[in-house]
């Protein structure tokens, strides 16, 4: 078939869908190359959680934004941990929800529920710009934060539009654990042996960074990033990379920010030339 990927060495970065990720592609007959970047760990100290949904079961919420399927996943463990679930899932089903994007809208109807409204641009801003067109004077307002971003500015904005915003931070990354791995990754791309490097959030690009900056070899990365295609699974992505100087190579067709289209994407655009490891590379 011409959009396999026989031969090809992907580097995937993904960690809460790095299992099927890795699948897909080797699947296509792709050489995966894994480097998780971070642990994802429940939050530290669980009393805010089991408080926040305490709350959102007494006082059922008007309006939920979900920034994250992971934050949804998280809040749910807990919830049957604390022998709740159909009381939250009741509590949750009579308020409007709202999803950054496809993940979190997913995780929802895991537990039999459906986003009201899905942002065109899987973002904060996003969020913020789907929310402007709405009243949401005096509603309460839950909303789940995600710990890889300062969220001030998207609670600020729906603040100012009188909605009283109670958050909720489910999760936390134990982002030192991965330091040796993105460092092997960091060589192998500046050695030339990877085919394309396939990102899906923009934590991977910040951590990419600033491991990078911490041991001194910025400029190796940026050399090992310039010489290797970047597969970039959305808008987001893209307009991360393009804030740290860097370009997006190959791009889902159609608008379809998911990883099956990322994957015919990127075997289509490196379809064009051998797999690296046959040209001697």
């Amino acid at each position: 078939m011409a959009d396999r990927l026989n031969g090809y060495r992907i580097l995937i970065l993904e960690t809460r869908e790095e299992a099927q990720f890795s699948r897909l592609l080797t699947e296509q007959g792709a050489d995966v190359l894994q480097c998780p970047m971070f642990t994802i760990r429940d939050a530290p100290d669980p009393a805010p959680v089991e408080a926040w949904i305490v709350r959102a079961i007494e006082k059922p919420l008007d309006d939920m934004v979900l920034l994250t399927g992971e934050g949804l996943r998280r809040l749910m463990k807990m919830v049957r941990l604390i022998g709740v679930e159909e009381a939250f899932v009741a509590a949750l089903g009579k308020a409007r929800t709202f999803a950054r994007g496809p993940k979190p809208g997913k995780a929802l109807r895991e537990i039999g529920l459906e986003p009201q409204m899905t942002t065109e641009r899987p973002t904060s801003e996003g969020v913020a710009e789907m929310l402007s067109r709405l009243d949401l004077k005096g509603r309460r307002l839950g909303l789940q934060l995600s710990p890889d971003k300062d969220h001030s500015v998207l609670i600020g904005a729906i603040e100012a539009q009188g909605a009283n915003v109670d958050t909720v931070l489910p999760y936390a990354y134990d982002a030192q654990a991965a330091d040796a791995n993105i460092m092997s990754a960091i060589d192998e791309m500046a050695a030339g042996r990877i085919d394309a490097i396939a990102l899906t959030n923009l934590g991977q690009i910040r951590r990419l960074i600033e491991v990078a900056r911490a041991k001194g070899c910025e400029d190796r990365l940026r050399q090992g990033l310039e010489r290797t295609p970047i597969a970039s699974v959305g808008p987001a992505v893209s307009d991360e990379l393009k804030s740290h100087g860097l370009r997006t190579d190959i791009y889902p067709a159609d608008d379809a920010f998911f990883i099956r289209p990322l994957i015919s994407a990127m075997a289509a655009a490196l379809g064009k030339n051998p797999p690296r490891a046959a040209a001697g590379n």
